[in-house]
């Protein structure tokens, strides 16, 4: 790039590691303080998972958007509206009331966290166009990175009885200091970049394998971010400690698309998603019966199915629907994020139910607790099964396509 040193590549690209942490350090902690909020404030799981929906509602607003707004408002403000979304998010939790005010404070955070979505995968790409795909790989290995840190913090903090309102002002330490390396950074000039919506990429949108990988893209999202997000209620009573196992299972996700994403990327998409529904399925399953050490088993099973689901949805719409462009790719993360949006009340409400069921038979708090858990995790065992069929179909869809094609080319 001209006249643009690698300082300044560096500064940029390290801000958005830290507006990234900020990001996942907001699902995990929200994940951490749901029985603490639910206690303080008297609700019961339902209306958590509306408090929940919130944050992925307004991830999908951003990005859409911040999308449409990048090549005119340039890289710098959408971080700006970043900043401001994700301090009024934050300040406003801490100081929230009740119901009504987390729904509003959560709705900023989601709405922060897709912005720096927004504004820093396209930045990432035009400052290092040689090597997008490494770069790219290396800042969203700080989304399941920066939950590794946010599950210890909150289970650090809040074994030392430390109150939730500290833990959630923990946010604020990544946001300074992405604040401040953005204010201190020189960004590339803006230019049109051609990337506007077109007619053919509605066109490309509205063909039927486009709307199949969005709603696929559904169900991968709410196997992997519904479950984690109610990590801390599904296993309370498992034996083990809930943030201890979103802490192990993120790790490996960060290990995995650190080492492996490359490798992924030159594989064949439809394999990679069919055997990690597989997967995920078993280590789900696992989880509906499981409890102490043998979770622990079932959590690495989980986290290798869920760990490529993302990025190879997104690498299987660049490589096979590549004139969907950008915005194609921008709405199928979206639909995945309003779909787990959807999902949150109704996991909420599923929890509330097993748990009422499981009290009107007879068994204790700390019994009813664990079979809600298994129960609900029973519920969530019906996305990967579902991904298991979907995904078959696809292989041997795509393998007929390719076999066609090579036939034709032949």
């Amino acid at each position: 790039m001209t006249n643009f040193s690698e300082a300044d590549r560096s500064r940029i690209f390290l801000a958005s590691c830290f507006a990234l942490v900020t990001t996942s350090l907001a699902f995990s902690i929200r994940a951490g303080i749901l029985s603490e909020l639910g206690k303080q404030f008297h609700l019961n799981n339902q209306e958590l998972g509306y408090v929940n929906s919130m944050a992925f509602l307004g991830f999908p607003i951003a990005t859409i958007v911040g999308g449409y707004l990048y090549n005119v408002a340039g890289s710098r403000n959408l971080m700006g509206a970043a900043l401001l979304a994700h301090v009024l998010g934050i300040v406003l939790t801490i100081f929230a009331g009740g119901f009504w005010s987390l729904l509003i404070s959560t709705f900023f955070i989601g709405f922060g966290n897709g912005m720096v979505e927004a504004a820093c995968n396209p930045l990432i790409a035009e400052l290092y166009p040689e090597n997008k795909t490494k770069m790219l790989n290396k800042f969203h290995v700080w989304f399941p990175g920066g939950i590794v840190i946010g599950s210890l913090v909150t289970y650090f903090m809040g074994g030392a009885g430390i109150g939730w309102q500290a833990i959630v002002a923990v946010m604020l330490i990544p946001t300074a200091v992405y604040a401040l390396l953005f204010l201190q950074a020189r960004f590339p000039d803006r230019k049109a970049d051609g990337n506007a919506l077109s007619m053919s990429n509605l066109v490309a949108m509205a063909t039927p394998l486009y709307i199949f990988m969005a709603l696929c893209m559904t169900l991968t999202a709410t196997t992997e971010l519904g479950t984690q997000q109610w990590i801390e209620k599904l296993l309370q009573s498992s034996g083990v400690a809930p943030l201890v196992v979103l802490a192990l299972i993120t790790g490996l996700m960060a290990v995995g698309r650190y080492f492996a994403g490359p490798v992924v990327h030159r594989l064949n998409p439809t394999g990679v998603l069919w055997a990690s529904s597989v997967i995920a399925l078993a280590g789900i399953g696992l989880m509906t019966v499981a409890t102490g050490a043998l979770m622990i088993v079932a959590a690495v099973l989980f986290a290798v199915g869920v760990c490529y689901f993302w990025p190879t949805m997104l690498g299987f719409v660049a490589e096979y629907l590549p004139k969907t462009g950008a915005l194609g790719m921008s709405l199928v993360g979206g639909a995945g994020m309003f779909a787990t949006s959807m999902w949150q009340p109704v996991i909420g409400g599923w929890l509330d139910k097993a748990k009422a069921d499981a009290l009107q038979s007879g068994l204790s708090a700390d019994a009813a607790d664990l079979a809600a858990g298994q129960a609900t995790l029973d519920n969530l065992a019906l996305f990967p099964f579902a991904l298991v069929l979907l995904f078959g179909g696809l292989y041997f869809y795509m393998r007929g396509a390719t076999a066609q094609k090579s036939k034709t080319h032949g």
